[in-house]
């Protein structure tokens, strides 16, 4: 079994902005694996899925961004999981926008979900995919950037960054995510 986490903030307030890109990815993953978001448990919206025979449970936090932890170790707890069968999608300032990176473990950076899923499950050692969104312009502060809708213009191309994001959360699915 493997749990998905893709990180953001509820609500329809959110729903475009540049730190939702977790939970874009998360909603991109359900589509392709043909499921939809029909429970609430552990803190969290969650759909469950099949995919080359592991069963996936696909989530995202209802907590805001920076409380994720509380999520994340409530459904470890229910599914018994491991943090190596964790895989967590987030948005990330510091690699290029429309970029995708894969780590299997490592620190939290200037994350603020990130770092608190690390505080609160203990481990860095799980995977993660990391979608780029770039520094913010010179004189916008980091939350307003963050916050802001992304633009209309550059939305196919964080589109397809997700796509890709969401290409590696299934190869992580489907190599057992070592």
């Amino acid at each position: 079994m493997k749990i998905v986490v893709g990180l953001g903030n509820y609500g329809d307030r959110y729903a475009y902005t540049f730190h939702n890109m977790g939970f874009l990815a998360a909603e991109c993953l359900a589509d392709r694996l043909n499921v939809k978001f029909r429970t609430r448990e552990c803190s969290s919206e969650t759909a469950v899925a099949s995919f080359r025979s592991e069963r996936v449970i696909i989530a995202r936090p209802l907590t805001y961004m920076n409380l994720s932890g509380r999520a994340v170790k409530e459904l470890m707890g229910k599914y018994k999981c491991p943090s190596e069968d964790l895989i967590v999608v987030f948005d990330d300032i510091d690699i290029e926008r429309c970029s995708v990176r894969v780590r299997l473990s490592g620190s939290g950076g200037t994350h603020n979900g990130m770092r608190n899923i690390i505080e609160t499950i203990g481990t860095e050692k799980f995977p993660r995919v990391r979608i780029g969104i770039g520094r913010p312009p010179e004189h916008v502060p980091l939350a307003d950037y963050v916050l802001s809708e992304v633009p209309r213009d550059e939305r196919p191309s964080l589109a397809a960054a997700i796509e890709r994001a969401v290409d590696e959360v299934e190869k992580l699915i489907g190599d057992g995510g070592h």
